[in-house]
C-alpha cells in the first residue's frame, strides 16, 4: 500500500507493541515497506504513554506483555476514545483470546507465527476504516428506546472486524442491520455476499461454500469459486444459518478458525480473508442445548449478539415507517393515510413485522381511491376475527389436533399474504421452503390456484 492510495497528506503512522525484539523488527520492516511511520513500546504503560502524547492510525499490540496484556490496551484505547483500531496478535490456535480482544473493542487480530500477507491484508483494511460514521443510503427507522439500542449497537460493530450474530423474528430487518454494518466500516467497498442457507441441498453445501476444481465430480467441468472466494476482502452473510446440517457446521468452523478453504478436488488451500455476520430466526442458545447445533461454532459466530425488535415492541415507530413506505411508493402521486388507517396500522399486531407492513401498504396503495388510503383499504385482520379464531381453537384437547389446527391456521394465513407462494410464506414464517412444503403436505393444504411454486 503506497501512500498514494490514500487521500491523507500526512503520512500513516502505527504502533507497536511487543517486548520481543525480533517480533518487532520483523512487524517494523514489513511496515515501513508499506510506507507507514511505525513507533515501538516495549510494554503497556510505555504504550499508553506513547498514545497519550500522539494521535496514531492503527495500534499493533501482543497479548502478553511483561506488565500487563494487550486486552488492557485495548480497553485504555475504547475507554478514553482514541479512535485509533487496535489488533492484537494471540499464540497460534488460541481462539479465545482473539474472541475476548473482540468483544473488548479489537478490531482484529493476528495468529503467531505472523503471516506477513495477513498482516497486510489487516493493516489495508484497518487504514480506510471511516474516521466517523459514514452515511449512506441504507437507514435503520424507528425512535423507540429498542430500535436506538440496535443502531448504537451498529455503530460499535461497524469499526471491528468480529463476527456479528442478528438474531430476530421473520421481516424484522436482520439483512439491512448486517448492511448496515458493513456500510460504515472498512470493507464498505468490498463485496458483500448473502447466502440463504436454508436454500442450499446438503449435498451442494461444501461446493457452494468453498467452490470446486474441474473435474471434481461429475458436472464440474471448470474451476468454481465458493461464497467463501467470492466474498475474499469483504463480507459474508449467513442467513438462517440454523439451518445449517452438523457436517457443513464443522467444516464452516474451520474455516472460520484457519482462514483458509479448500475446494473440492484440490490438493491446497486458498487463504480467505472474510468478515462473518450471521442471522437467524430461532434461538441459536437453545438449539445448541438441544444439540442441533455446534457449540464452539455458535461461539465463534456470536461473538457480538444484536437482538433486532419485533414491530409489535415498537409500536410507536410504525406510524414513521409506514410513511417512509408509502413515500417511496407513490413517487410523484399525491397519496397519503387517513388519520384512522395510521391508527388501525399503530393497534396491529404484525406476526410478519416490517415485511408485512410493506405489503399491506403495497396493496392498499394499490386500492385507495381519492388520493386517501383509509383503514379499510388495509385488509386487516379485524379484532373480532382474531377473537372468534382464538375461541374456535379454545379446546385444547387432545393435544396434538389442537397443535395441527393452531399451525395450520398460522400456515394460511402466511399463504394467504403471499398469494400463497410457498417460497415467500415459508420466509414470513421463519421455515425452510423444504419444511414449509412437508408440513403442508402434513396438514392437507393445497394451493386453490393449482400452481407449485419450487426453489
Amino acid at each position: 500500500m503506497s501512500m498514494a492510495d490514500n487521500d491523507r497528506t500526512k503520512t500513516l503512522s502505527v504502533l507497536l507493541v511487543d517486548d520481543e525484539p525480533d517480533i518487532l523488527e520483523l512487524l517494523e520492516l514489513a511496515l515501513r515497506k508499506m510506507g507507514l511511520e511505525v513507533d515501538r513500546a516495549g510494554n503497556m504503560r510505555e504504550a499508553f504513554s506513547r498514545l497519550a502524547a500522539q494521535r496514531y492510525d492503527l495500534c499493533l499490540t501482543d497479548m502478553r506483555l511483561p506488565d500487563g496484556d494487550g486486552l488492557q490496551v485495548v480497553r485504555h484505547i475504547a475507554q478514553h476514545n482514541l479512535d485509533v483500531p487496535v489488533a492484537v496478535i494471540t499464540a497460534h490456535g488460541n481462539m479465545e483470546n482473539a474472541v475476548t480482544a473482540f468483544k473488548e473493542g479489537a478490531f482484529d487480530y493476528l495468529s503467531k507465527p505472523v503471516s506477513l500477507d495477513q498482516l497486510r491484508t489487516l493493516v489495508k483494511s484497518a487504514l480506510k476504516l471511516p474516521q466517523s460514521g459514514t452515511s449512506g443510503d441504507k437507514i435503520l427507522l424507528g425512535h423507540s428506546a429498542a430500535m436506538q439500542k440496535v443502531r448504537d449497537l451498529i455503530k460499535r460493530v461497524s469499526r471491528s472486524q468480529a463476527p456479528v450474530h442478528i438474531s430476530g423474528e421473520s421481516g424484522s430487518g436482520k439483512e439491512l442491520a448486517a448492511r448496515l454494518i458493513v456500510q460504515s466500516g472498512s470493507r464498505h467497498d468490498q463485496p458483500f455476499i448473502a447466502v440463504n442457507c436454508g436454500a442450499i441441498p446438503d449435498n451442494l453445501m461444501e461446493a457452494e461454500f468453498f467452490g470446486y476444481k474441474k473435474g471434481a465430480f461429475t458436472g464440474a467441468d471448470k474451476d468454481r469459486d465458493g461464497f467463501f472466494q467470492a466474498a475474499h476482502g469483504g463480507t459474508l452473510f449467513l442467513d438462517e444459518v440454523a439451518d445449517l446440517p452438523l457436517a457443513m457446521q464443522v467444516k464452516l468452523l474451520r474455516a472460520i478458525q484457519e482462514k483458509r478453504v479448500r475446494k473440492i478436488g484440490a490438493t491446497g488451500e486458498d487463504t480467505v480473508d472474510v468478515r462473518i455476520i450471521s442471522a437467524t430466526n430461532d434461538d441459536l442458545g437453545e438449539q445448541v442445548r438441544r444439540g442441533e447445533f455446534r457449540q464452539d461454532l455458535y461461539y465463534r459466530l456470536s461473538v457480538i449478539p444484536i437482538q433486532m425488535p419485533a414491530l409489535r415492541e415498537s409500536r410507536e415507530d410504525i406510524p414513521e415507517i409506514a410513511l417512509r413506505i408509502l413515500e417511496r411508493l407513490r413517487g410523484d402521486a399525491d397519496v397519503r393515510f387517513s388519520e384512522n388507517a395510521l391508527r388501525a396500522l399503530q393497534s396491529y399486531s404484525f406476526p410478519g413485522n416490517v415485511r408485512e407492513l410493506e405489503n399491506i401498504i403495497e396493496r392498499a396503495f394499490a386500492l385507495c381511491s381519492e388520493g386517501v388510503i383509509e383503514e379499510i383499504d388495509l385488509l386487516l385482520v379485524p379484532v373480532e376475527h382474531e377473537q372468534s379464531e382464538n375461541t374456535a381453537l379454545s379446546s385444547k384437547y387432545p393435544l396434538p389436533k389442537y397443535l395441527d389446527q393452531v399451525e395450520k391456521q398460522a400456515l394460511l394465513e402466511a399463504l394467504e399474504q403471499t398469494g400463497f407462494n410457498r417460497t415467500a410464506a415459508a420466509k414470513l414464517l421463519g421455515l425452510t421452503f423444504r419444511t414449509m412444503r412437508y408440513r403442508m403436505e402434513r396438514l392437507g393444504i393445497r394451493d386453490p390456484h393449482g400452481t407449485d411454486d419450487t426453489e
